[in-house]
């Protein structure tokens, strides 16, 4: 089908047909993408909140509640403000995830197999896969940004008196849009831009431990691996990711939070260099890989066990 699709002359994999990478687009990436993101979201959201706490607060806004470590903030939070207190946010946090493991995974796949020209079994190299992670992380930024904005804002409501703040998602992402307008649903996307390194990096060391391990074993790249195996790769893939490009998540955050008033991308980041050097840059890493590993490995256990489960389902 996909080669039915490219003018004749066109090589492999360039796209020659009008809308050849079409004939490479699964929706069951889309379905078990999104299942792995809201599993991972509904067990772990209580540390995505203090993660975002601790990345935001620059020691100079008064309005920001202090914590002493990890879990001193989980029991100030939980006294403070009940066990919803932990869940808010939750609610953008399950569409966000939800939908951003399912278009990332959508997407990497259908360009990954529109590269690959079809063969699965065809390894594309450290490159290539970096490629298909940095376009699909684009593709995906593009479409879930508002929602992460609504997220980081519903987690920095803190109860104050005379607090006005957002009553849920959809609350959050009308005052936004109708007070800031679109600038303010896409506030930290230039940061988030740079945090498509972050994918790219974790699915190029990913496709590359999974590829290599495999032929090691003298199998196809593309054979199914035990559940271990999965967890394994997948928790490596991220911790070297996450340590690498953990600082433009504290931007990010800090020119998402409505507590700060920053004049853009670098005069947030010259202003926590100049108040807090380079530590400010790694605020909230210690939840956050606390977070993100365990959150990376329900994740991709659960993608790829329901992906091939929904492929094989669509074969028979």
């Amino acid at each position: 089908m996909a080669s039915a699709l490219k003018s004749p002359t066109a090589p492999a994999g360039a796209g020659g047909g009008k809308f050849s990478w079409m004939a490479h687009v699964k929706y069951e990436h889309l379905m078990a993408g999104v299942s792995g993101g809201v599993t991972s979201t509904l067990l772990l959201h209580p540390l995505d909140l203090i993660k975002i706490r601790f990345a935001v607060n620059d020691g100079r806004t008064a309005t920001l509640p202090q914590y002493r470590g990890l879990s001193g903030a989980f029991l100030t939070i939980f006294r403070q403000e009940g066990f919803r207190g932990l869940y808010k946010g939750v609610t953008p946090n399950i569409w966000g995830s939800g939908s951003a493991w399912g278009f990332y995974f959508l997407f990497y796949n259908s360009i990954k197999t529109w590269i690959q020209d079809g063969n699965t079994a065809q390894p594309l190299g450290p490159a290539l896969h970096m490629l298909a992670a940095a376009e699909a992380g684009v593709l995906t930024l593009v479409m879930t940004n508002p929602i992460w904005v609504v997220k980081t804002r519903l987690c920095l409501q803190f109860n104050e008196p005379g607090q006005k703040g957002y009553a849920g998602m959809v609350d959050g992402l009308k005052k936004i849009y109708r007070t800031e307008g679109i600038r303010g649903l896409y506030s930290g996307f230039v940061p988030g831009m740079l945090g498509v390194s972050h994918g790219a990096l974790q699915f190029m060391t990913y496709e590359e431990m999974k590829n290599r391990y495999n032929q090691n074993r003298k199998r196809p790249i593309d054979a199914k691996l035990t559940t271990v195996e999965y967890l394994t790769f997948a928790a490596v893939s991220k911790l070297i990711a996450a340590a690498a490009t953990y600082p433009y998540q504290v931007i990010r955050a800090r020119l998402q939070d409505q507590n700060h008033s920053y004049k853009g991308t670098w005069d947030c980041i010259k202003l926590t260099w100049r108040f807090e050097s380079w530590r400010g840059f790694y605020k909230g890493l210690g939840p956050n890989l606390l977070r993100v590993t365990p959150a990376t490995m329900v994740t991709f256990v659960t993608y790829e066990n329901v992906s091939r489960y929904l492929l094989d389902f669509r074969k028979s």
